[in-house]
């Protein structure tokens, strides 16, 4: 069994910050590719930024130059930087990760359960 436990969210000040972590736990071999996806209410869900297992990072338009997405190798946990929040980065945000599972070595895609950031004054 593989678990994605988040956190971070909350309630932040336009202009502020926060960071968001995302640790994968379970009877795990490896982890491909990290992700973070959002979805705000009405709709569909987003890409906001991956990285790989090489470190290759990759953002959505709407967040390159704000937000940094990072990884702990040792620790199975990847992290989203978020800076200079907007109103419109209000969303549920997702971990997503590619796990490799024991014993078999199959991969599998796997998500978190969600944690709300609310971008208000």
């Amino acid at each position: 069994q593989v678990q994605l436990v988040e956190s971070g969210g909350g309630l932040v000040q336009p202009g502020g910050s926060l960071r968001l972590s995302c640790a994968a736990s379970g009877s795990i071999a490896g982890i491909n590719a990290m992700a973070w996806y959002r979805q705000a209410p009405g709709k569909e869900r987003e890409l906001v930024a991956s990285i790989t297992s090489f470190g290759s990072t990759n953002y959505a338009n709407s967040v390159k130059g704000r937000f940094t997405i990072s990884r702990d190798y040792s620790k199975n946990t990847v992290y989203l930087h978020m800076n200079s929040l907007k109103p419109e980065d209000t969303a549920v945000y997702y971990c997503n990760a590619e796990i490799y599972i024991m014993p078999s070595m199959r991969s599998d895609d796997y998500w978190g359960q969600g944690t709300q950031v609310t971008v208000s004054s």
